[in-house]
């Protein structure tokens, strides 16, 4: 009978170390399984054929005792082996066919394959086997399917053999602890890189069945800063990129030992379980877990210490029981001063707070105290001490230094301040969000003499603000509540709840301008928005079509408004409109805050007036604007619309096609046609004809046109007569 079992090696040692087994052990136990399944006798009767590249395999075999030789070749060999070197995959078939098969005169009866790659799968064609052959494969995945060798070879898995033990391995990282240690050496601690590594390093041990990652998550400035590879922050995502990677992330206070208090007494208690792993990995540079060390050492695990060079305690590189791994070994990290070359953020992914915007809305307010910009390091680093952004001034320090590194700060030469680089792409848009932020809170509580701004409120006013309308930005309510709150938290803005005027047991979160002004951002930060008592005094009797001089967008919306309110009420017979509706009708028009400065110019001219109003549909008081039907001004703006009407039912009257050019050519120059023709298509007076570009219809029986052309006055005469 002729049995042969041809072992891969060069593949048989890439799973021993994947599984974290010895492939010693592995050795032994393949040739043996492969006698019983062969049904010999004894072993002696099978043919072992080890082939693989042996100057790789002697470079990658791990190291050896005092029962092993040094040589691997030699460890199969003594194992019953007979050794085939092969260096180029490609001739494994050629050379085990003329070495061994073609030399043999009798048929294979039982031929075993130890391997998990179809390179030797040419061999099947290349020997001769009996009727009754059996030939399987060893692997750790089935490689057969989708060959024409699926149904001819049996298939069966490598850790399922006996003798071969898979060792459990369980992992816990002081992360706290570690991201410290990394930063301390200098080091970015890019997490999605870390987190890659530390998996597939713990991997290479054995199964690995627990990885729980010990931090105050979630705690501010808790941590060094956690960034991609990008250079974004990405500190407040760490636990769900971590549970991605199947990472526990168990929260602990601050400080360590609040970390390794939790982690020994999860160590020991999982130690305990008569299941438990046999390789227990802890990822800290600190010395006081040697107690729990060493009850690990008593009960026969291997214990890994995963530590960084510089940080770990001596007595942890010195205990001779102990395997260390360096992080920084099995990493590639990079260093602080290489964030610069860092390839830019790409612009269109959503520009969310990060530990960043905490450093440029602080250094921005410190910045407006001093004439140059500048910002002493230590008065910055205060400053983030103060207001929760870190615990500590190391940490402070930490996240300074690298925002120096990514350009988002600028340190002034021969001094120890720091400066905004006003050219970085993160500081401008944090600036900008900021500062419209601000401006919206602060205009919409003194236009309307609010004490605060509902939040609801708020994410609407800010949805139509069109300065934020860029690339990653304003892109959901979400995005805007991430950044509201950010700004509470920097305290430049203040939330709090309060009832419900409607319901008082309920309350409602609302958002204020801090009381203490040093909370606030400076006057010059918000200098581009005005203020309503400069509008006042810019805006008090100058007439609607002179403010196309001043402010042309506010005299859209203003025409826009009046022409909307005065159809409205005069349609259904209302003395008001409500405020809340009109806003929403006139919204596409509304570039940031046009529609609140419009108002501001009604309300100053007393065009207008704005009040709660009973409202029969409701049980509540809507807000309302009502038209002053003896101001001037409104009279004004509602004679250029009957003037504007009055050509619409001239061009319908002869036939004439209705466009901008035709409308134009009639009114001249004067008019601008191109707003009063939207405002006759907002309020359902022209249709546009489909397919017909710049080209409209007519909606003779609207009530408006009906009101210009006095229909109704000559329907009344008809009657009487």
């Amino acid at each position: 009978m002729a049995a042969y079992l041809i072992v891969d090696v060069d593949d048989l040692l890439k799973f021993a170390l994947g599984k974290g087994i010895d492939p010693r052990e592995l050795v032994v136990a393949v040739r043996g399984n492969a006698a019983l399944a062969a049904g010999l006798f004894e072993t002696a009767m099978l043919r072992a054929i080890a082939v693989g590249n042996w100057d790789w395999v002697k470079e990658n075999w791990p190291p050896t005792d005092d029962k092993w030789t040094v040589d691997p070749a030699e460890n199969f060999i003594r194992a019953g082996y007979e050794i085939l070197d092969v260096t180029q995959r490609d001739e494994l078939t050629p050379r085990l066919r003329d070495e061994y098969f073609a030399s043999d005169p009798n048929p294979i009866d039982e031929l075993i394959l130890a391997t998990t790659s179809r390179d030797l799968l040419p061999l099947m064609d290349e020997i001769r086997t009996t009727g009754s052959a059996r030939i399987r494969m060893w692997g750790s995945e089935d490689v057969l399917q989708g060959t024409r060798f699926a149904d001819e070879i049996i298939f069966q898995s490598l850790d399922r053999l006996h003798g071969v033990e898979t060792k459990n391995v369980l992992v816990y990282i002081d992360f706290e602890n570690i991201a410290i240690s990394l930063n301390e050496q200098g080091y970015v601690v890019d997490l999605d890189h870390l987190i890659n590594r530390l998996v597939t390093k713990a991997q290479a041990h054995g199964k690995l069945v627990k990885m729980s990652a010990y931090a105050p998550w979630g705690q501010r400035g808790a941590l060094p800063p956690l960034v991609d590879a990008s250079g974004r922050e990405v500190a407040e995502d760490a636990p769900s990129r971590l549970m991605m990677a199947n990472i526990d992330p168990v929260f602990n206070l601050p400080g360590k030992n609040s970390a390794d208090i939790r982690i020994a007494r999860d160590v020991l208690t999982d130690a305990g379980h008569p299941n438990s792993g046999n390789v227990i990995i802890l990822a800290s540079s600190d010395r006081d877990f040697n107690d729990v060390i060493n009850v690990l050492l008593q009960r026969n695990k291997t214990v890994i210490i995963w530590g960084v060079r510089g940080s770990t305690g001596r007595l942890l590189q010195s205990h001779p029981s102990l395997q260390l791994e360096y992080i920084d070994d099995f990493t590639d990290l990079q260093s602080h001063e290489s964030l610069g070359q860092i390839a830019p953020v790409d612009e269109h992914e959503s520009f969310v707070p990060s530990q960043w915007s905490s450093v440029i809305i602080q250094c921005y307010r410190l910045a407006a105290a001093h004439p140059d910009d500048s910002v002493p390091l230590s008065d910055l680093i205060q400053q983030l001490l103060e207001t929760g952004d870190v615990i500590s001034t190391d940490r402070g320090d930490d996240l300074v230094s690298q925002a120096i590194s990514l350009g988002i700060l600028q340190r002034i030469a021969d001094s120890e301040s720091v400066k905004l680089n006003t050219q970085n792409s993160v500081v401008n848009r944090t600036i900008l969000i900021v500062e419209r932020l601000v401006a919206r809170v602060s205009n919409t509580l003194t236009a309307r003499n609010w004490e605060y701004v509902n939040y609801g409120f708020l994410l609407k006013g800010l949805a139509m603000d069109r300065e934020l309308d860029r690339p990653g930005m304003n892109e959901s309510d979400q995005w805007r509540s991430h950044w509201i709150d950010c700004l509470v938290r920097e305290a430049v803005l203040q939330r709090d709840l309060v009832p419900h005027r409607h319901n008082p047991e309920d309350l409602v979160p609302v958002i204020r301008i801090p009381v203490n002004r040093h909370l606030q951002l400076s006057d010059a930060e918000i200098s581009d928005e005005r203020e309503p008592e400069d509008a006042a005094g810019e805006w008090l009797n100058v007439p609607p079509h002179k403010m196309y001089e001043i402010e042309p967008d506010v005299a859209r919306m203003v025409a826009r408004i009046v022409v909307s309110v005065q159809q409205f009420t005069s349609f259904r017979n209302f003395a008001w409109c409500p405020l809340g509706s009109l806003h929403r009708r006139l919204r596409e028009f509304d570039s940031g805050i046009v529609f609140q400065h419009a108002v501001e110019y009604l309300l100053i001219n007393e065009m207008v007036e704005i009040k709660e109003y009973e409202n029969p549909r409701s049980d509540y008081n809507t807000k309302g604007i009502e038209l002053k039907q003896d101001s001037a001004f409104v009279a004004a703006l509602l004679a250029d619309r009957d003037e504007f009407v009055r050509v619409l039912l001239d061009m319908y009257k002869s036939n004439a096609t209705i466009s901008e050019a035709n409308i134009k050519a009639r009114l001249g120059d004067q008019w601008d046609v191109r707003m009063w023709v939207s405002i006759m298509t907002v309020e359902n007076i022209l249709n546009p004809l489909p397919g017909r570009a710049d080209q409209y219809s007519l909606f003779r029986t609207h009530h408006t046109v009906k009101l210009v052309a006095n229909d109704e006055v000559m329907e009344l005469q008809k009657e009487k007569h």
